[in-house]
């Protein structure tokens, strides 16, 4: 039987782990964690696909498990800390549940670069950072803008009908 190897059979353990479920509760740029993290892996894949990676499956599940932490993780929730911090949290998660190799460490753990110092030591790990910038990027313009946009809208129409 011919083994098919697509985004699917790569990720289908870590979709269905108990504990990476618990991304679909916390918000992270105007949708959920884990909504981010599938969206950072489906484009991850796509284009080590297109390039021909040899080493895809691997990349792929780095890429999902990028930000595998749920806040109550996290010692400090916000700001700049969080940003340097989280990485680390989701590795050791990421190690706790499953088998990482040395590429998929490099991968998670510099995801942040630049906010972290720390250069990723593989093109691998490159290509995840600078997808994970991009669909953040995306995410905050078409998610978390609209909603910060309403708001102050909402806020301006208070104000003005108050002071009437």
């Amino acid at each position: 039987m011919l083994k098919i190897n697509t985004f699917e059979s790569y990720t289908k353990d870590i979709i269905e782990n108990k504990h990476f479920s618990l991304l679909k509760k916390d918000l992270h740029h105007g949708i959920t964690r884990y909504e981010h993290s599938m969206r950072v892996a489906r484009w991850t894949y796509k284009i080590c696909n297109f390039f021909k990676f040899d080493n895809l499956k691997e990349i792929t599940r780095a890429a999902l498990l990028h930000d595998f932490y749920i806040n109550e993780d996290l010692t400090i929730v916000g700001g700049t800390s969080a940003l340097v911090e989280h990485p680390n949290v989701a590795l050791e998660n990421s190690k706790k549940y499953f088998e990482i190799n040395e590429l998929q460490e490099d991968i998670i753990k510099h995801h942040m670069f630049p906010c972290t110092k720390d250069l990723p030591e593989s093109k691998e790990a490159f290509l995840v950072s600078l997808v994970d910038k991009g669909v953040s990027t995306f995410e905050m313009i078409r998610f978390k803008a609209p909603l910060y946009a309403s708001i102050f809208l909402i806020f301006l129409f208070e104000l003005v009908t108050v002071s009437r």
